[in-house]
């Protein structure tokens, strides 16, 4: 059980009994917090939408509730008896033919988890964020919690939305008492991608010698598994309404390709591309997406962003949850080994 102490949440005795909804389950971060909770002892109930493989579900023992998080009856009933509520579940595209979807699956969803949540007396809530919606210090140094990104800023409908569903987090939990906490994972990476992910893509793409060149950008990588103890550390010794960012190391793009080329025994990629060079490339292979449906690898949005460093600290999560993630090149290894024995590299 878990017991309230100045806002903060300590383990006082077992955990047996305790259910924990987690939403976004059968995907790649919402599977590593399902096999975190179970691992710790809680019970799970996983709300998976009809469509969702369930891969990740398969060997777990882990209630199913099948309903879309936009459905706000499928959502009580997922609700009912819970004790704790991770929402974990996101559009994570960079890029649609609809982009408005994207923003009506994060906001509308969330609003309507969070609602049902209160509704139903869910004595905690742990939040998953995005770094999406942080931003980086003038001066280039790591961002950290203290710096929103304004919706205005936002870059594409993907980091709108996250922006827009954490505003709504907060105005619960502000004005409504919502005991929520909010995490910020950053970008991460490790086994059970199985959509994959856009870096999953990437590691895909420079694990088959499909990647020549790269622009020079960097990203804060983190082993999924460390994700998922961040958001159960969270849980257990988080703050109501306070963020804490869930990274590992801030990596160099060309460093990450060099990395997966020496794990792989390939040539690293020697060039690096002006990213002005790409934008009329990105915008022809966007216009063969809406035709085919299918996403693409390059996107005009993904090199807007690429403009930026995304390097964040996670000194806070370190000093008030005593998170601490692995090295960065096992979340590589761990990637390459499962994207390997699951057919996904030839």
């Amino acid at each position: 059980m878990l017991s309230r102490n100045a806002s903060r949440w300590v383990r006082t005795d077992s955990v047996a009994g305790d259910k924990i909804l987690v939403t976004g389950a059968s995907g790649f971060v919402g599977a590593a917090v399902a096999r975190a909770a179970l691992a710790s002892g809680y019970a799970v109930r996983a709300l998976v939408r009809a469509a969702s493989a369930r891969t990740n579900l398969a060997d777990l023992n882990v209630e199913l509730v099948e309903g879309d998080m936009r459905d706000p009856e499928a959502v009580a009933r997922a609700m009912s008896g819970v004790n704790f509520l991770f929402h974990v579940a996101a559009d994570y595209r960079l890029w649609a033919p609809d982009p408005d979807e994207i923003l009506r699956t994060n906001c509308d969803g969330t609003r309507i988890l969070m609602q049902a949540a209160q509704k139903a007396g869910v004595q905690r809530i742990v939040y998953t964020s995005s770094v999406a919606t942080l931003t980086i210090p003038p001066d280039g140094t790591p961002g950290d919690e203290t710096r929103s990104l304004p919706l205005d800023k936002a870059i594409g409908a993907y980091k709108r939305s996250k922006v827009a569903a954490e505003i709504i987090v907060k105005d619960m939990i502000a004005r409504q008492g919502l005991p929520a906490v909010i995490v910020h994972p950053s970008t991460p990476i490790g086994q059970r991608d199985v959509r994959p992910t856009p870096t999953g893509r990437i590691i895909v793409e420079a694990a088959q010698g499909r990647m020549p060149g790269y622009v020079d950008t960097g990203l804060n990588l983190v082993h999924v598994d460390d994700v998922a103890a961040g958001h159960l550390a969270a849980l257990e010794r988080g703050k109501i309404g306070e963020h804490y960012i869930l990274g590992g190391e801030n990596v160099r793009l060309a460093q990450m390709l060099c990395e997966i080329a020496a794990l792989t025994g390939r040539r690293p990629p020697k060039i690096k591309v002006p990213r002005w060079l790409l934008y009329p490339l990105a915008a022809v292979v966007e216009a063969k997406a809406r035709s085919s449906c299918r996403e693409p690898f390059l996107t005009l949005d993904g090199l807007r962003m690429a403009k930026y460093l995304m390097f964040f600290s996670s000194a806070k999560a370190e000093r008030e949850l005593a998170y601490r993630p692995q090295p960065y090149k096992k979340g590589l290894e761990d990637a390459l080994a499962w994207f390997g024995t699951h057919g996904y590299l030839r």
